[in-house]
C-alpha cells in the first residue's frame, strides 16, 4: 500500500495538485487497493481528526491575529519597531525583524506575517534606498520567527502528532525564535555598514515612548498567553477563544477601528486558512494510517539505528531530511507527515520530544524561505517585484544565521527543555 501510495502523491504533485488533495487521494487510492470495502475506513479516518479538540486553538488563534494586525495597531507595531530600531545602521531591516518578533506573538503565522509586515516595510524600505532583493530578503527570512514564538500555529499542530504539551512547546519556542531574531538583526546592521545603506533620522523614527504606548496592547498578548497556560490558568484551547476576544476589545474599545466589514473579512480569511490545514490534517491522517499499517516509523527507526548508531550522526541525518523536505512541502503537512516517523525515532535514541518539536519547526521555518517553492520567499519577492533568484543571493547570510540556531538546538538540548 505504501508504494502505490507514494506513487500517486508525487504524480499529483508535479501535477500541480493541492498537497492536500493529493495526500487524501493517495491515501484513499492506497487503502481502497486492498478491496472497497475499505471504503468507511477512509471515511472515518478522514473525520477523526476533525474532532480533536486542542486542534481548536488553531482557528481562534488565526481569527486573533486577523483580528489585531487588520487593524490601526499593525501600523502602531511598525512605527514603535522603527522608534526603537529605525534610527540605527541597518536599523529599517532591523524594524523587519522586530516587527516580525511582535507580529509572531499575535498571529502564529508566518505567512500571514509576510503578506502584512511586507506590504507595509518592503516599499518603504525601498523609497528609502535599500536594495530591493535585500528587503525582500529580510522580509523572507525574517516572518518564519512567528513559528516559533507562542502562539506558533506549527507548534500546535506538532504538540497534537506528538503527544507533546502545547503550553512547553510555546515556552521552548521562545529562545530559539528570540536567537534568530538577534542574528538576522546582525546580518542587517553588517551588511547596512559594509555597503552603506541609508539611516533614517530620530525624528523619521519617532520616540520610543510615544510609540510604546500605542503597541502596548499587542506587545502584552503573547506575554499574556504565556502567563495564562504556565500558570495552568486555562487550556491552550480556552486561551485562543479568550485571545479572540482580547482582540475584539482592543480594537472595538481602545482603537476604535472595528467595524462589521472588517470583522466578515476576517471571518473569511480564518475560514479560508483553517480550511487549508484541516485538509492537510485530514489527509495526513489518511497517509499516517497506512504508514502505521505497514510498520514504516517502526522500520524506520531500526535502520537508522542499526545503520548510522550515532545518536549525534541520526540527528544531522534527521536535519538534512527536514531541510529537504522543507523545500517541497508546505510546513503543516510535514509536520503531519513526517511528524509519526520522527517522534519514534527520537523516542528510539533519547530525545525529548519538546526539543524534537523545536528542531522541527525550525528546519521546515527555513524551508519557508528556501526555493524552490519556498511561501515566505515567494510572497516577499512578489511584493518586491524582484526575482527570486536575486532574492536568494541576498539570503545566503540569513540561511548562516538560521542554520547556527538550528545546530544549537539540535546538540544542546539545554536550550529547550529548560
Amino acid at each position: 500500500m505504501a508504494i502505490l501510495m507514494t506513487l500517486t502523491f508525487f504524480v499529483l504533485m508535479f501535477a500541480s495538485v493541492p498537497v492536500a488533495y493529493a495526500l487524501i487521494i493517495g491515501g484513499s487510492v492506497a487503502v481502497l487497493s486492498t478491496g472497497m470495502a475499505q471504503a468507511p475506513l477512509v471515511i472515518v479516518k478522514l473525520f477523526t481528526p476533525t474532532q480533536s479538540y486542542p486542534l481548536l486553538a488553531i482557528p481562534f488563534f488565526i481569527l486573533a491575529g486577523s483580528l489585531m494586525m487588520s487593524g490601526s495597531l499593525g501600523k502602531r507595531l511598525v512605527g514603535f519597531a522603527a522608534a526603537l530600531v529605525g534610527r540605527y545602521p541597518g536599523g529599517l531591516g532591523q524594524v523587519s525583524v522586530v516587527g516580525s518578533t511582535v507580529f509572531g506573538g499575535v498571529s502564529g503565522s508566518a505567512v500571514a506575517e509576510a503578506s502584512a509586515l511586507g506590504s507595509m516595510l518592503i516599499p518603504w524600505q525601498k523609497r528609502e534606498g535599500y536594495p530591493p532583493a535585500f528587503a525582500a530578503a529580510i522580509t523572507a527570512s525574517s516572518s518564519v520567527i512567528a513559528g516559533l514564538i507562542p502562539p506558533s500555529i506549527p507548534l500546535i499542530i506538532y504538540a497534537t502528532v506528538s503527544n507533546t504539551s502545547i503550553a512547553a512547546l510555546f515556552i521552548a519556542g521562545i529562545l530559539p525564535g528570540l536567537l534568530l531574531a538577534v542574528g538576522l538583526m546582525a546580518v542587517c546592521y553588517l551588511s547596512a555598514k559594509r555597503r552603506g545603506f541609508p539611516v533614517i533620522s530620530r525624528e523619521q523614527a519617532g520616540q520610543i515612548r510615544d510609540n510604546l504606548w500605542g503597541a502596548l496592547p499587542a506587545l502584552a498578548m503573547p506575554v499574556f498567553i504565556l502567563v495564562l497556560l504556565r500558570a495552568g490558568i486555562a487550556t491552550p484551547t480556552e486561551v485562543s477563544v479568550v485571545a479572540v476576544a482580547y482582540a475584539l476589545v482592543i480594537s472595538t474599545l481602545l482603537y476604535r477601528d472595528m467595524s462589521f466589514a472588517r470583522l466578515i473579512a476576517a471571518l473569511k480569511e480564518t475560514g479560508v486558512a483553517t480550511g487549508v490545514v484541516m485538509m492537510v490534517i485530514m489527509g495526513s491522517n489518511l497517509v499516517g494510517y497506512v504508514l502505521t499499517v505497514e510498520r514504516i516509523p517502526d522500520t524506520v527507526a531500526q535502520w537508522a539505528i542499526d545503520t548510522l548508531g550515532s545518536p549525534a550522526l541520526i540527528l544531522l541525518v534527521m536535519n538534512l531530511l527536514l531541510l529537504v523536505i522543507g523545500m517541497f512541502l508546505d510546513l503543516p503537512a510535514a509536520i503531519l507527515l513526517l511528524g509519526p516517523t520522527l517522534v519514534g525515532l527520537g523516542q528510539a535514541i533519547g530525545i525529548d520530544p519538546v526539543q524534537l518539536g523545536i528542531i522541527v519547526a525550525v528546519n521546515l521555518s527555513i524551508g519557508l524561505f528556501t526555493p524552490p517553492i519556498g511561501t515566505t520567499l515567494f510572497i516577499s519577492s512578489s511584493i518586491a517585484r524582484q526575482p527570486i533568484g536575486a532574492v536568494v543571493r541576498e539570503l545566503w547570510p540569513f540561511y548562516l544565521v538560521a542554520i547556527t540556531v538550528l545546530m544549537l538546538f539540535t546538540f544542546i538540548p539545554q536550550l529547550t527543555i529548560y
